[in-house]
């Protein structure tokens, strides 16, 4: 068996954890494999709507394992949080959960460093979630980081008081009052909540189930257009967020990934800083915002909304390998006579219909018009109940994209969710 992949085109927000809660019934393992609690996926079941930030998605089901990967950082107080919350709903989740040793830690320090960066930014920030994200990559990659398997070693709080000593000599560089013990008292009552879950070689557990032939799911957190190499850089996030992600947060060569499954709204948005070629700054962008809930779930900042935009979309095709597409929110559309469609960029080169290099280079949108819908989606169970117009909308973007459109989505409920085959 080969190691699906599931993640987000757009720039995060596009309903991936409703997706992977869906499809979780068709695997033995769901695992992430980046990002950590800036990220937000939201489940709705049973009329209450859940949101997780370090945990799979597939959490909720009864049978299924789920695995923290390598690529993961962790905040070990976002963490607790996160299991006190599910406690109660999910049975035994201390069996059901496995953290790998080679996840990263998120320390107290790297909250305060992130929040003293980006006031330090002012007009120029880039509009971080302030988690201590980018920080702790930094240090990652800086060979700095403090790692879940060191939680077990007898030296630890020595290597914490050494690392957040280098920590306070950065702070020192900023105007920026903080009190460091306000977060570490949570901070070591998480480490305890974490030492009494499976921590694990994750990679070598994933590909001795591979070889069992387990089916595995693997999660991604925000979106392509939010990739550290391939996003609208420099307003990214500070990880790998495109497939090839999977194989380094995962430990899964290459050859071992299969389905790529590609989501995307039917609409864009986009939270914080950064450009946008299709965004609304008008009644129609916050009627799209107040009919899609669009704030978001890790900040609720409320989200910039757009028309749906082909030329980024195909770039993060081309980039993942998608092989099924996943369109949501297709009942936020209900009700506007006309739907906008980006097909291309207007720069001071000309018409450009690929990704450019810098989004800012873009002027303006290039729209194509489709005809919009009236009719309430979220009740529809069967692919040719719906709309006209919205089918004909699917099937244009198919055309367009070259890619299938497997799923639709019509309601934030696991039930709203429409199956079908591709043509």
């Amino acid at each position: 068996m080969k190691v699906d992949v599931l993640l987000g085109l757009q720039w995060g927000d596009e309903g991936k954890g409703k997706v992977v809660d869906v499809l979780t019934p068709k695997y033995d393992i769901i695992t992430r494999f980046q990002g950590g609690p800036n990220a937000g996926h939201s489940l709705e079941f049973n009329a209450i709507k859940h949101v997780l930030h370090t945990i799979p998605s597939g959490i909720f089901r009864p049978k299924q394992v789920n695995i923290i990967g390598n690529g993961v950082v962790i905040d070990p107080i976002i963490f607790r949080k996160e299991i006190d919350a599910l406690t109660p709903m999910v049975d035994d989740i201390k069996s059901k959960l496995f953290i790998s040793k080679k996840a990263h830690l998120i320390l107290p320090s790297h909250r305060i460093l992130d929040a003293a960066s980006e006031k330090a930014k002012g007009k120029t920030k880039i509009g971080s979630t302030l988690k201590g994200i980018g920080p702790t990559y930094m240090d990652k990659t800086g060979r700095n980081g403090l790692r879940v398997g060191d939680i077990l070693s007898d030296s630890f709080r020595e290597k914490y008081n050494a690392l957040t000593d280098k920590h306070k000599q950065l702070l020192e560089l900023y105007d920026f009052d903080y009190d460091l013990n306000e977060y570490e008292a949570g901070w070591f009552e998480g480490i305890e909540s974490l030492k009494q879950f499976k921590i694990i070689d994750s990679e070598i557990l994933i590909n001795t189930k591979m070889k069992e032939g387990k089916a595995i799911l693997a999660e991604g957190a925000q979106g392509t257009m939010l990739d550290i190499d391939f996003g609208s850089y420099p307003y990214v996030t500070s990880s790998n967020t495109i497939c090839a992600g999977a194989c380094t947060g995962l430990g899964v060569a290459p050859t071992n990934i299969g389905e790529v499954f590609g989501i995307f709204k039917a609409y864009c948005t986009r939270v914080g800083s950064g450009p946008f070629p299709t965004e609304l700054n008008c009644t129609t962008g916050e009627e799209l915002r107040e009919k899609g809930h669009e704030f978001g779930a890790t900040t609720g900042r409320p989200r910039r909304c757009g028309w749906l935009d082909l030329p980024a979309l195909r770039y993060s095709i081309m980039l993942n390998g998608v092989s099924q597409l996943i369109m949501m929110k297709a009942d936020v559309l209900s009700g506007f006579e006309t739907i906008k469609v980006c097909t291309a960029y207007k720069t001071k080169d000309g018409i450009q219909e690929d990704f450019p290099y810098d989004l800012e280079d873009v002027s303006e949108a290039v729209y194509e018009e489709l005809p919009g819908w009236s009719e309430d989606l979220t009740g529809v169970k069967s692919y040719n109940d719906l709309p006209k117009s919205l089918i004909h909308y699917i099937e244009y973007l198919e055309e367009r994209l070259e890619v299938p459109i497997t799923i639709v989505s019509v309601g934030p409920n696991r039930d709203q969710t429409i199956e079908r085959q591709a043509r």
